[in-house]
This record gives C-alpha cells, sequence and structure tokens, in this order.
C-alpha cells in the first residue's frame, strides 16, 4: 500500500507535463502523521516493514508498523507521565538511534514539538537553544561527552523540567526511557492531539553567521515530503532507502521517515560513527538497498573506492542534495554505477524546491527544476525578474497563505522572519540562473559571491573547474578583499592522497582554471589544507576561510 496517494487530488501521472501541471496534495483537517499514517499501517498492514536498522558493531532490528505502534504509544504514554503534552518542546539528541523514531511518533500523537539537535552542541549551544524556545525536556543518547554537555548546561536551563537517556549511561536524577516504556501503562489518546497550525518541529538552522534560527514547521509538513520521496528519491514499495545524514538536521525527515513510509518503502538506517567509504559500500551491498541519497561530498569519496568489489545490483536509483553538484563526480559515478545522479535543492525552512524529476533527463551539476508545490522564480537585486541566462535570487511567492512544506517564519523572531518574507515573497538568500529548458543553476549564497574588477564570480563554477583537477579532493572558493581588484578568488583545497602541495602544482591549478572556465576566476590565491572547516551540520564556513584584509598576491 503505498498511503501517499490518499492525500493527491490526482493518482498517478504519466508524464512530466502531466505532474506538473496535475500535482497537488489535499490536506485534510487535523492532519497527524503518527495517527493518520503508522497506526494506519499497523491496523491494515501490521508485519510491514517501516525500518531497518543497523550500527557498525554489528547490531541490526527491524520494526514493523504494528512494533511502530506499539513502541510509539508506550512511549507517548510514558512522556505524558512526565506532564508533556500538546505544544510542550522537547530537544531530541539521539544521534541515529532508533528511539529517534519512537520519540517523534510520540511526541506527534501528543501535539507536542520536536527539537532536533546534534549531539555535537556545546554546553552553551544547548543553553542557547533550551531558552530560545522554552525545552521542557531533552531525550538523549546516554554517551560520555553529550550527557556531560547537558549536565554543564542545566543550570541555565530553568525551562527543562525532565532529562532523559535512552542508555548506556543514565545519571542521578535523569529518566530511563527504556524502563519508562517497559512500565509504561496503555496510551490514552488526547481528545484532539493536534490541528494542522500546531508546532510539529522546530529545526535550529546551523548558524554559519550569527546566532541560530528556529525554523518552524506545521503538522501538515511531513505531507510535501510525498514529494521528496515518491518524485525524487523515486523510491519503490517494499523497497528500502537509505539518506545519510544524522537525526539533528532537517535531511534526516527529508530521507529517513515521511516519505519513505508514505510510499511504502523501508527505511534504513546505518548508525555509524565515522564515515568510511569501503564500509558504506558494504553495507548498501549487504543490505540491497534500492534506493540512496547523500551529499555530494560522499559520492566523491565512494567513487574513489573499487566498485567491483561490491555487489550493487539492488541498487536501482540514486539522488543528492545539501550542495551544489561537481559535474565530474556525476560522470564518474555513472561511469561505475550506471546511475545517473538525480540533483534536487531545498532548505531547512521548505522541502525540495528544485528536484530532477523521474521523467528528465538530468544535466550534471543543475539542480533541476521547480517544484509544482511551490511557486519559484528567480529575480534581481532591483526585484525585476530575470530573464533566461541571468542570475538572481531564488523565491517563492506564497501570496496570503504559505503552500503546504513551507516553514510558517522563524520562531520568536518577527525581524529576522520579515527580512526574508516580504510582500508574499519568500527570498530564499540562494542565487541561482535559469537556462533555456527551465533548469536551474546554482551560484551561490547571496553573500559568498565575489565582485572582482567589475565581474560577479559565483564561487560553484570555480569549485567545478577546480574539482575536475586530479589532484583535488575537496575545495572551497571564497573572496580576498584586494586594493586594486576589489576583491580576488581564494581557493582551499584538499589535496589527493600522496600529492605533495607544491609551488609549481598551485600554477599548474590555476592555468587548468583559466581552461576550464574564464580566465579572469581562476584563483589568483591558492591554499592547501588538510581539510575544510565545516558547521555541525557538514556545511563549509566560508566565513572562517576567507581573508580578513587586502593580501599580496
Amino acid at each position: 500500500m503505498q498511503i501517499y496517494k490518499r492525500y493527491l487530488a490526482q493518482k498517478d501521472f504519466t508524464s512530466l507535463e502531466d505532474f506538473l501541471t496535475n500535482f497537488k496534495i489535499v490536506v485534510p483537517d487535523n492532519f497527524n502523521f503518527a495517527y493518520d499514517v503508522v497506526d494506519e499501517y499497523a491496523r491494515l498492514e501490521p508485519d510491514k516493514n517501516a525500518i531497518v536498522w543497523i550500527n557498525d558493531r554489528g547490531d541490526n532490528r527491524n520494526f514493523t508498523y504494528k512494533d511502530l505502534k506499539e513502541k510509539s504509544d508506550a512511549c507517548a504514554s510514558y512522556l505524558q507521565s512526565l506532564g508533556i503534552g500538546r505544544g510542550d518542546k522537547v530537544m531530541l539528541i539521539l544521534k541515529r538511534r532508533y528511539e529517534f523514531w519512537f520519540a517523534c511518533l510520540a511526541l506527534h500523537k501528543l501535539g507536542a514539538t520536536a527539537i532536533p539537535a546534534t549531539h555535537l552542541l556545546t554546553p552553551k549551544d544547548i543553553v542557547f537553544r533550551c531558552k530560545a524556545a522554552s525545552v521542557k525536556a531533552i531525550i538523549s543518547v546516554g554517551e560520555d561527552t553529550v550527557v556531560q554537555h547537558i549536565i554543564d548546561a542545566q543550570p541555565d536551563c530553568p525551562s527543562v523540567e525532565s532529562l532523559i537517556s535512552i542508555g548506556p549511561l543514565c545519571p542521578k536524577g535523569w529518566s530511563d526511557f527504556q524502563e519508562g516504556i517497559s512500565k509504561a501503562r496503555p496510551f490514552v489518546k488526547p481528545a484532539l492531539p493536534s490541528e494542522n497550525e500546531d508546532l510539529l518541529y522546530l529545526y535550529f538552522t546551523s548558524g554559519t553567521t550569527g546566532d541560530p534560527k528556529m525554523v518552524s514547521h506545521d503538522y501538515t509538513y511531513p505531507l510535501a515530503h510525498i514529494i521528496t520521496a515518491s518524485f525524487w528519491h523515486n523510491v519503490e514499495e517494499n523497497g528500502r532507502h537509505q539518506t545519510v545524514a544524522d537525526t539533528g538536521w532537517a535531511k534526516a525527515v527529508w530521507g529517513k521517515f515521511y516519505g519513505q513510509m508514505m510510499a511504502g518503502c523501508s527505511v534504513f538506517v546505518y548508525d555509524h560513527q565515522k564515515f568510511v567509504p569501503s564500509e558504506m559500500l558494504k553495507v548498501i551491498s549487504q543490505y540491497k538497498v534500492t534506493s540512496f541519497c547523500a551529499p555530494p561530498t560522499i559520492y566523491r569519496f565512494l567513487i574513489r573506492e573499487d566498485f567491483s568489489s561490491y555487489d550493487l545490483s539492488a541498487l536501482k536509483y540514486c539522488t543528492t542534495a545539501g550542495e551544489a553538484l561537481n559535474p565530474q563526480v556525476y560522470e564518474k559515478f555513472e561511469e561505475l554505477t550506471g546511475l545517473k545522479l538525480m540533483e534536487a535543492f531545498g532548505q531547512t525552512e521548505s522541502v525540495i524546491q528544485l528536484a530532477t524529476f523521474p521523467w528528465m533527463t538530468p544535466k550534471p551539476g543543475s539542480m533541476g527544476i521547480p517544484v509544482p508545490i511551490y511557486n519559484i522564480d528567480l529575480i534581481k537585486a532591483d526585484g525585476s525578474r530575470c530573464e533566461d541566462g541571468e542570475e538572481g535570487q531564488i523565491v517563492i511567492h506564497v501570496g496570503d497563505k504559505p503552500p503546504v512544506g513551507l516553514f510558517k517564519g522563524y520562531y520568536r523572531d518577527e525581524l529576522r522572519t520579515a527580512e526574508v518574507w516580504k510582500d508574499g515573497i519568500y527570498y530564499t538568500g540562494d542565487l541561482a540562473w535559469r537556462d533555456e529548458d527551465g533548469y536551474y543553476w546554482f551560484v551561490g549564497r547571496a553573500d559568498d559571491v565575489i565582485k572582482s574588477s567589475g565581474y560577479r564570480i559565483g564561487p560553484f563554477e570555480v569549485e567545478s573547474a577546480l574539482m575536475t583537477h586530479p589532484a583535488v579532493v575537496e575545495c572551497a572558493v571564497t573572496g580576498c578583499p584586494d586594493e586594486i581588484r576589489g576583491q580576488v578568488v581564494k581557493a582551499s583545497i584538499v589535496l589527493a592522497k600522496g600529492t605533495e602541495p607544491t609551488d609549481k602544482l598551485k600554477e599548474e591549478i590555476q592555468e587548468h582554471v583559466k581552461q576550464i572556465t574564464a580566465p579572469y576566476k581562476y584563483p589568483r590565491i591558492i591554499e592547501f589544507v588538510n581539510e575544510l572547516p565545516k558547521t555541525i551540520s557538514g556545511k563549509i564556513r566560508r566565513v572562517e576561510i576567507r581573508c580578513k584584509s587586502a593580501n599580496k598576491h
């Protein structure tokens, strides 16, 4: 069964034109994913597989929808006993543990708000989040560092009434999640657990500049992921889909939860401490993953492995998002697997906004075309609409009512909300251009564009050129202040193993970029680094590698 079809005005589509014209999500009153999807599957197909979970220590668990209903009911009852109910905010620091799904579904059943968070938060980060959102409880992995950071933060978090550990550690004064579930009384469903406008999630942005913002999504948000899973990931009913993402970030619910389950596809979760490309390929092979999604960084490392050592015959479809895809990564992956990487673009504030759909031939490096649930366009700095080939900011025309899947604003921050929502338009802050076929091409964040000698240079185009050089494994392009040119291009480069970082190599790379793209775009400054600074969500922190003052070249 594919429950998602219950929520579409038209159930099946025969072409891209049919899909773009007629795709429409029908939003019912008081939609609640936990009751309307998970419990419904448990009623109709109780033994249908929902989650396949493994870790890097050899443990594995399978959960049917009957299991998910029972676990989420018990968890909801347990949380009720701690005084958690509709509207309460609960932070989840659960890495890739299966308890994340139990807790989220339980909170949905109570009408509460989940705040997924990464285990890399410092005490200061935890205090900021608890105060900003008035967090009532924290459910966390019981690991030394994480537990200690929460304990250190606790004196400055007066709103937090309950600390809950899933184990193995459970400090004094904390509640034991496993014991709480095992001893829970039968769950009594609240009379009105939630309404569509209630807050389902608060996601803190990773905060590349300034304090993180709280992105708010309501209870209809899961419905928008129909388009993510069924029409971008192209998941199969009774297939097995893997998205590489930690549960602290929105990408996890993009690829490990709502859309996949509504499509009747098992969610495959690989709980690992460290990404090892060979182990990832081994897992995909051994567990017969049918569809796979990961950021381009993951593919960059995978394509350096010996694919002939793995049986990837079950793998039918692969997608990527999270950062721009370099065409050479696309081409090498297709050469190794025969599969075309289908790219998309979206934000924590939305579901996918642009995507390459199954009816389309991908253009390597393009994000695809606008999804039918959003009215997307490109706008120039003066507010006028971009023609094909012109660079502008990606915007969503909202009108009076935000479309399903688009955030409702930054929680408790009207000023920052007003900065991006103006006159019925949501400004994404991302720049792109559109070709004559309607495909969109990423340029960069508005703040990252380099202005040199009157030219506007998008970092991604230079990065794409750099990535075609065999010595380059990873790179980031930023601008450096320059007295004559205003700014010059700087490239921070991670080299392939065994490559010596010499001045001769710098010159060779500079000449290479001149040949690949316009000569004025070549990096006048090249810095070889062991690794690139990244946010706790894995995005490159360009602010840390930008030059702070003028340099001599």
